[in-house]
């Protein structure tokens, strides 16, 4: 997702993620930059984050990236993580064993959509879009 001075995107958030990554500072990070969200709408963002950034850590070899994408309108947050493999999300199956590999299915349950998209140098984006129920932030 690209922004512009003529959208309503702004990036809150666009960090590296590489094999030191710690998955609890990164989530505490993004709560930190969301406090404006309610407390279930923020909760959501933060599943989505651990899981897909869990994913870069847990199946590729290299590293990545996470961006933090807010509109205000609508109060809806992107979720990116880019990663160098090319290798697509697995709905409901991890190669790591039997009682993994169901974090697709909550991302699946818990946003608006998802999906991954080809990076032209290489690897992919995969992406969220987690809608508040109550359709607004709170005030800052």
């Amino acid at each position: 997702m690209t922004t512009t001075g003529e959208t309503f995107w702004s990036v809150v958030m666009d960090l590296p993620i590489d094999r030191n990554t710690s998955v609890p500072v990164v989530r505490s990070r993004v709560h930190e930059a969301l406090r404006e969200l309610d407390e279930d709408h923020c909760y959501d963002v933060l599943l989505v984050v651990t899981e897909l950034v869990s994913n870069v850590l847990d199946h590729t070899a290299g590293d990545g990236r996470l961006r933090i994408l807010l509109n205000r309108i609508g109060c809806q947050v992107v979720v990116e993580v880019d990663d160098c493999s090319a290798q697509q999300p697995v709905y409901g199956r991890s190669r790591l064993g039997g009682n993994r590999g169901r974090g697709m299915v909550m991302i699946d349950n818990i946003t608006h959509a998802w999906g991954a998209r080809p990076l032209a140098q290489g690897g992919k984006t995969v992406y969220a879009l987690v809608w508040s129920a109550e359709g607004e932030t709170r005030p800052a």
